[in-house]
């Protein structure tokens, strides 16, 4: 098996733990569902959960419409940045590409993101195919054990994302409590019946929960759901911010908090 550190900073001692790759119930996780519903939010939450149990986790940003690496933090606590889209633009993804085009935080040293970037988009750099996808999650493979691929709604036009879809261990299919969610799912999963994109993986995740009152009906509609994520103002604050990465302290949180532990829990067995 092969051992990986995300790449060392300077000041990072030589005795920090090394993952072996592939001792996990899943090492790919992709994050999925109607637009708005919080995908981005629960992904960054899950990686920074990871990173604070001393797990080298690498977070991607797939959205190449939308960056949503300014949304996550701000940039002048980050190390270096490079984009997502000089990898992808790549005539062949490799490992060590990856790598150098990995941003790493200046305060949370397990964690590794990749992105686009403010201001660039989908037409920012050479289109990619199908086939770099897959050597980039490749790559990913052999550089972590952990790995949380922030989905496009749209995977339709997004290859990133309908690739990740289709090779991830895992899938959190998340919807929020509103008739617009479920409308979208209602219409995108019936595109996700062929045996390619292995639908049993699919955990249901209801998100922002206000009260038991949504969640019996959001049961009625979606049937058994693996996970329930109740509705936090904190985490709302925070991303009206664009400073995910930052801990939650309130106790109105903890309910939040405790959702984003079982998902680790289940998905990571850790």
């Amino acid at each position: 098996m092969l051992n990986f550190k995300i790449k060392k900073r300077a000041n990072q001692p030589e005795s920090e733990e090394v993952h072996e790759v592939g001792k996990h119930q899943a090492q790919i996780l992709a994050v999925w569902g109607s637009p708005g519903c919080g995908k981005t939010t629960v992904s960054v939450k899950i990686a920074k959960h990871l990173a604070e149990k001393k797990k080298n986790v690498i977070l991607v940003l797939s959205d190449m419409t939308l960056p949503m690496m300014p949304c996550i933090c701000p940039m002048d606590e980050l190390e270096n940045i490079w984009s997502l889209g000089n990898v992808l633009a790549a005539p062949h993804v490799t490992k060590g590409l990856i790598e150098e085009n990995c941003i790493v935080h200046k305060k949370i040293k397990y964690l590794a993101m990749l992105g686009m970037l403010r201001g660039e988009n989908e037409y920012s750099y050479a289109p990619y195919e199908a086939e770099q996808a897959l050597e980039f999650l490749t790559g990913l493979r052999e550089l972590s054990s952990y790995i949380i691929i922030d989905c496009s709604s749209y995977i339709s036009n997004d290859i990133l994302s309908a690739v990740s879809l289709m090779e991830a261990d895992a899938v959190l299919q998340i919807v929020n409590c509103d008739l617009k969610s479920i409308s979208y799912l209602a219409s995108q999963l019936p595109l996700l019946q062929e045996p390619k994109w292995r639908i049993e993986r699919h955990l249901k995740t209801i998100n922002n929960i206000k009260g038991q009152e949504a969640i019996n009906h959001m049961e009625q509609v979606l049937g058994k759901v693996s996970f329930q994520i109740p509705s936090a103002s904190e985490v709302t604050e925070q991303g009206m911010a664009g400073n995910l990465l930052i801990g939650l302290e309130g106790k109105k949180s903890r309910g939040f908090k405790n959702e984003i532990d079982k998902i680790v829990k289940e998905v990571y067995g850790c």
